[in-house]
């Protein structure tokens, strides 16, 4: 990572109390993520009613982000940001509060989950939105560099910590209620935290924007927006098609591939490391060649693709945990790199009045086809062998690559500030 860029980033106060809070809200995030299912199996001892509360927190997401990116667009994504936060502190610290008194119930789990993914579904593209208002555009890509890095840091070191606080609170035996609600109180002290801390931010004023015109009448605004813009448009529908291919095998059938060649639960253990660990050296390095990425966004993001496509492929091949744990690693920094790219690319293309509906639409996307993906993975592995399917995705992303770069403008495509646009 250049120091030209980083040294300047990290003296600003803005990007320093952003990077701060929200490092501490993602590692407080990860004892609830720990908490929540222990609590559903604790209570039920059953697969089914896990699944359902992941669902239900995921379901929301889903369906409310664009609204979400629309109420952020209109009423300041900062004054969202912070009422999700709000919200998030009020129902950990209720779900906390009743499991001291003894009220835990699946039903509660249930209304807890879905409630947090309600307040998500606001929050997450109000905190994507923010970043362009608050840092100089000539340091943005570092600073999205550093932010999605220090999350995914936070999904490495977080579980860990959790663990470990919740095994030292508990005595070492199995989870109990009292260990579960301390969990979810220090969630709940994090979001409060970083919401303090994100009320000492300062952000540019924006441009006068056109009049509201109704909720509804703003989002469609938002889609007409995307539409319009071709290259907006065309990269929207290429990413649906990565997620759809890459998603489910990395969710499905990894996991599968580490029971049926490797040594089960460790292996995939190895597996989803490097993975982790190969993401966040690529997001912490993409600020590496910045100049030359904007010139050449389209063909980077293509080419990349392409070798992840023979990456997968490869990996359908192995047969020790190190082979797969090598080529996770590599696709994860390729990963990694082009993330921090294209989050900085659409912040730098659409304006600041639109950009929490962009982003919503973006993170839609991927939010929607995760479980079609993983669902269509889990099918096919009833026909096919795990080799059979990394060999089949792979292809199919190498060959939605080759037909982007052949039948549309992706490859061409730069990365340019919103007021040169046409």
């Amino acid at each position: 990572m250049s120091t030209t860029t980083q040294a300047p980033l990290l003296r600003n106060t803005n990007f320093r109390w952003l990077l701060g809070g929200g490092l501490v809200s993602m590692l407080g995030d990860q004892f609830s993520m720990l908490a929540l299912p222990w609590l559903v199996l604790s209570l039920t001892n059953d697969s089914l009613s896990l699944g359902i509360a992941v669902a239900l927190m995921g379901a929301p997401r889903a369906v409310l982000i664009l609204l979400g990116g629309t109420i952020a667009d209109r009423y300041s994504p900062r004054r969202v940001l912070l009422l999700s936060k709000y919200a998030n502190a009020a129902i950990l610290l209720a779900l906390s509060g009743l499991l001291m008194l003894d009220q835990a119930s699946v039903a509660l789990a249930y209304a807890a989950a879905l409630a947090l993914g309600v307040a998500s579904a606001f929050g997450i593209p109000a905190g994507t939105a923010i970043l362009p208002q608050a840092v100089p555009p000539q340091v943005l890509q570092t600073a999205n560099s550093l932010q999605m890095g220090a999350r995914q840091l936070s999904l490495l070191a977080g579980p860990l910590l959790a663990a470990l606080v919740l095994g030292a609170r508990d005595g070492g035996q199995q989870t109990g209620m009292a260990a579960l609600a301390a969990a979810f109180a220090i969630d709940a002290l994090t979001f409060l935290f970083s919401a303090w801390t994100l009320r000492q931010v300062s952000l540019r004023p924006l441009a006068a924007a056109t009049a509201a015109q109704g909720m509804w009448r703003d989002m469609a605004a938002g889609l007409s927006m995307v539409w319009r813009d071709m290259a907006l448009r065309s990269c929207y529908a290429y990413w649906a098609v990565v997620a759809f291919f890459v998603m489910g095998p990395l969710q499905v059938a990894l996991p599968v591939l580490a029971s049926e060649r490797l040594h089960g639960a460790p292996a995939l253990g190895l597996l989803m490391g490097a993975h982790g660990a190969g993401t966040l050296a690529g997001m912490l390095a993409s600020s590496v060649g910045g100049a030359w990425l904007r010139r050449r966004f389209g063909a980077t993001l293509l080419a990349v693709d392409a070798i992840v496509a023979i990456l997968l492929m490869a990996l359908g091949q192995i047969d020790t945990a190190w082979q797969g744990a090598a080529l996770l690693a590599v696709t994860g920094l390729l990963g990694g790199y082009v993330q921090v790219a294209i989050f900085t690319w659409i912040q730098r293309r659409v304006a600041p009045a639109m950009l929490g509906r962009a982003m919503a639409l973006f993170m839609g996307i991927f939010l929607g086809l995760a479980p079609l993906s993983a669902a269509a993975t889990g099918a096919l592995l009833r026909h096919l062998s795990v080799g059979e399917l990394f060999c089949a995705g792979g292809a199919l992303l190498l060959a939605a690559a080759i037909a982007a770069a052949l039948l549309t403008d992706i490859a061409r495509i730069a990365s340019t500030d919103y007021t040169t646009q046409a």
